[in-house]
């Protein structure tokens, strides 16, 4: 008999609720793993199993093994990292809309990846080096909003117009950037806006010990994340120090998002919708629902790649254009900006 078993009914419904919900969880991220391994062009579906089954020619043994599969596995871990950084983010600053889209982390990150393109440092096509990069972007974008915010960095509504205006002078300065070295713009597009063409296993072999490292990091802060959900004066009375519990999250944050831009670029919406899904689905614990924000990232990334790949085969069939691919940053921030609009409108209502 397992201790589970000891608890009454409802008690013992409730202790294993999340366990469903994970696992439940866990199979959608499965399905949308297979849908896009298949989803793509150059390879049928029929190819795709008998690659999978050991079988196949060598052009789909290629396309499905060296291409398909690392691009699954980087939207992924990317889905995963977005995910979790938008809950702390959120968590440590008290704040339903902090993204890392709108704390000045992703445009510090694409700014870090622009800027080291444009100086020769990195490209798409070296991923060590945009890694460190979007780091260094990232760390400067999330250290300026701290210092603008100053003693106010505790007061998510101070702290949320900082974060707007420190994301609106990154994406200017990113601009800039793109004037000054206008024929990088073709190699730094992707970073813009979002893609997972073309990652291969150099990007998931960089991009899976990082995101493991800095996703352990941020489960561990869940304890004193869920206190500074209450408040900093409930924080401090339990006996947290809050400063240095909102630094250390905001770093784990930091580091998981410039893990997710330096491998997928800017996918818009991704980090500050899915937490509030995560929080909708598991509740406030955030041992459970940090692992769950990561299954949701995930699913939610490798779907939207998933759907691209299949719009694109459409459209590219339809306007008889080969070559043309849908960026699967351009479906996040479509379906992600809808979203929040229906989520604006719905709480207006309730006021």
């Amino acid at each position: 008999m397992t201790p589970v078993d000891t608890v009454p009914g409802a008690a013992r419904r409730a202790l294993r609720a999340p366990g469903v919900r994970m696992g439940g969880l866990a199979l959608l991220v499965a399905a949308v793993a297979c849908a896009d391994l298949f989803a793509g062009r150059g390879v049928t579906p029929d190819g795709v199993r008998a690659v999978l089954l050991g079988g196949g020619d060598p052009t789909a043994d290629h396309i499905v093994l060296r291409l398909r599969l690392p691009r699954l596995l980087v939207a992924l871990v990317a889905g995963a990292c977005l995910g979790v950084a938008g809950l702390v983010l959120q968590s440590a600053l008290r704040n339903p809309l902090a993204g890392p889209e709108v704390t000045g982390v992703t445009p510090g990150a694409v700014l870090g990846a622009v800027a080291a393109t444009g100086l020769g440092l990195a490209g798409w096509e070296s991923p060590t080096a945009v890694v460190v990069a979007s780091c260094l972007g990232g760390f400067a974008g999330a250290g300026l909003l701290w210092l603008l915010a100053g003693r106010d960095r505790g007061d998510p509504e101070e702290t949320a117009v900082y974060g707007v205006l420190v994301s609106a002078v990154l994406a200017g300065l990113t601009a800039v950037v793109l004037l000054v070295a206008p024929g990088e713009l073709g190699s730094v597009v992707q970073w813009l806006i979002g893609s997972t063409e073309g990652r291969v296993w150099q990007h998931w072999n960089l991009l899976w010990p990082w995101a493991a490292f800095w996703g352990a990091a941020a489960w561990l802060l869940a304890g004193p994340l869920t206190l500074l959900r209450c408040g900093d004066e409930q924080a401090s009375a339990a006996g947290l120090a809050t400063g240095r519990g909102r630094g250390a999250a905001l770093v784990c944050a930091v580091a998981l998002t410039a893990g997710a831009v330096s491998a997928v670029g800017a996918l818009g919406f991704v980090g500050l919708l899915v937490p509030h899904l995560a929080l909708a689905v598991f509740g406030a614990d955030l041992r459970i629902t940090l692992p769950g924000a990561a299954l949701l990232g995930a699913a939610v990334v490798c779907g939207a790649d998933a759907a691209a790949q299949l719009l694109s085969r459409l459209l590219a069939t339809g306007l008889d254009a080969d070559r043309l691919t849908l960026p699967v940053g351009a479906l996040t921030t479509f379906v992600g900006a809808g979203l929040l609009m229906v989520v604006a409108r719905r709480r207006a209502d309730e006021r």
